[in-house]
């Protein structure tokens, strides 16, 4: 079997995709479960279905977005429903992946499977990784300082939870700025350097059992670094003006959640976006797949301030918009792209 193949399908097994799936049903079930909040499901009638169809929106908005994004650093190569492909499944490898390991191996068999060459698809999966995490380094002083230290959730926590909290952030907030300017250096500064590092460090006699992986990691980035170069100034600002606008889209989509459930002023919307900044930055060292659980039992301590006794019903709309269909559109699109890339005897298989 092709290596690319077997490694597409043991990271989409059905067991991968159950996981999250148990793990996001259990925590919403404990919820509701743990304070008798059961009737409060029936809240759902209270929404505005003008702020739920504007959600909706800005979410088929956002993978627009995302698959403009990856089509103009493809230059174009990739048509627009080769886009859809590469995004549905993109996502989808991130949704059966713990947030801190993310899709980013199985995006780059999916880039060179649609014919881009492996150093190309390398560079293009690295560089979007650099985009999203240079989002995250800008975007959160700017939260805090806007905020004024709002934006941290004080409600239903202890100080030292708060405490816990915080401490949560910055240290993710710091490894996301370190590898994110490791990433810069090694792809548009000095990759020979880095490669050099890398194996430099994996010299010692504790970390020698990585060495190979090292020598692997360092002439990947030398040949991803190779492929960037030469790129117009229009090239890097649509690259960066598209990342902006899909991280914008996909914090909004709770704005209107939030916004069908109860009136919210302009501070508020404000107050809202900044701290699914902070969510999203500790959310990213959750160690199950897609956060699955962990982001069910965190989200009313971040946004249950605004909502209340909504606060549950929120979170499963959430979740069932912004998760669960990936699970859903991946199994459906896999097999097809599965047949359309390996050919009819993969389908067989």
């Amino acid at each position: 079997m092709d290596q690319n193949k077997k490694t597409i399908l043991q990271n989409f097994s059905p067991v991968k995709v159950l996981i999250p799936v148990l793990l996001g049903l259990a925590a919403t079930a404990w919820l509701f479960i743990k304070d008798d909040r059961v009737s409060e499901l029936k809240g759902i009638t209270d929404a505005n279905i003008w702020w739920l169809l504007a959600a909706l929106l800005v979410l088929v908005i956002r993978d627009a977005g995302y698959m403009y994004r990856i089509r103009s650093l493809t230059d174009k190569f990739l048509t627009w429903r080769n886009s859809i492909d590469v995004i549905m499944l993109w996502e989808f490898a991130s949704a059966i992946t713990p947030s801190v390991v993310g899709g980013t191996t199985i995006a780059t068999i999916i880039l060179n499977k649609e014919g881009i060459p492996l150093g190309k698809s390398l560079a293009y999966v690295m560089f979007t990784a650099v985009l999203d995490n240079m989002f995250f380094i800008v975007a959160a002083p700017l939260a805090l300082l806007l905020t004024q230290g709002q934006v941290f959730p004080t409600f239903n926590l202890d100080p030292s939870d708060v405490a816990k909290l915080q401490s949560a952030f910055y240290i993710s907030y710091s490894l996301i700025a370190i590898y994110t300017f490791a990433m810069i250096y090694a792809l548009f500064i000095n990759p020979r350097a880095f490669k050099w590092l890398l194996l430099k460090v994996t010299s010692w006699r504790l970390l020698r059992k990585w060495r190979v992986n090292a020598f692997q990691h360092g002439n990947e980035i030398v040949w991803a670094s190779q492929q960037l170069k030469g790129n117009d100034f229009n090239y890097w600002a649509r690259a960066i003006i598209s990342t902006i606008f899909v991280w914008c889209a996909r914090y909004f989509l709770l704005n209107c959640l939030i916004a069908a459930f109860t009136d919210v002023t302009f501070a508020e919307h404000l107050l809202i976006i900044s701290r699914n900044l902070i969510f999203w930055i500790v959310m990213l060292i959750a160690i199950t797949p897609g956060g699955a659980g962990i982001v069910e039992m965190a989200f009313p301590s971040f946004f249950g301030l605004f909502l209340g006794a909504y606060s549950g019903i929120v979170v499963v709309l959430y979740r069932l918009i912004t998760y669960y269909p990936y699970l859903v559109l991946g199994s459906v699109f896999l097999p097809r792209w599965i047949a359309k890339v390996f050919g009819k005897q993969t389908q067989e298989v």
